[in-house]
C-alpha cells in the first residue's frame, strides 16, 4: 500500500475457497472488516462444478465487489496462487494476450475469466496481499474455511 493513499478508508478482506473433489462442488467465503468502526460482514457462495483455485479467486472477487468506493485493502488469503497471480504474474499474462509461458511455448492462462475480473477490480483500490498458512489456527481463515465448506456442501 502506498502512503499517499493513507486518507482512504481501510478494510481487511479475509478469503478462502473450498472444493469437495477438484473439480467438484465448491464454495468461497470472505469476511470484510473495517477496523476503524469494528464493523464486519461475512459473505459466501457456492458452485456445483468448480475447482479450488476458482473458489479462491471468487472469494477475492466477491470481497472487492462489496466495496463501493476507493479503499486501502489488505487481502488475507491462504492461496499463494491468488496472491502471486495478482501481485506478480498478471502484467506478463496481459502483455502476452492472457497467455502464460510454459517452457518455450505460450499457453492460455487457466481461469482467465476470474483473472480478468480481478484485473478490473484491483486498480479501483490500493490492494496489498498477505498470505497466511491455511488450516493453522488463524481465526478468520478458519471461519472463511467453515463458510466455504458449508457453501460447497449446500450446492452438492
Amino acid at each position: 500500500m502506498s502512503s499517499a493513499d493513507s486518507s482512504l478508508p481501510f478494510v481487511r478482506i479475509f478469503t478462502d475457497g473450498a472444493c469437495r473433489g477438484n473439480p467438484g462442488p465448491g464454495g468461497w467465503a470472505c469476511i470484510l472488516r473495517h477496523p476503524a468502526s469494528g464493523k464486519e460482514k461475512e459473505f459466501s457462495g457456492g458452485d456445483p462444478e468448480t475447482t479450488n483455485n476458482r473458489m479462491e479467486l471468487q472469494a477475492v472477487i466477491e470481497g472487492l465487489q462489496q466495496l463501493s468506493r476507493r479503499t486501502r485493502v489488505e487481502v488475507i488469503t491462504d492461496s499463494t496462487y491468488v496472491a502471486q497471480g495478482c501481485q506478480s504474474w498478471m502484467p506478463g499474462w496481459k502483455r502476452n494476450g492472457w497467455q502464460r509461458k510454459a517452457g518455450k511455448q505460450l499457453k492460455p492462462v487457466l481461469n482467465v475469466e476470474y483473472w480478468k475480473q480481478l484485473d478490473e477490480l484491483l486498480p479501483r483500490h490500493d490492494v496489498k496481499f498477505t498470505v497466511v498458512k491455511g488450516h493453522s489456527g488463524h481465526p478468520e481463515n478458519e471461519r472463511c474455511d467453515e463458510l466455504a465448506v458449508a457453501a460447497a456442501e449446500a450446492v452438492r
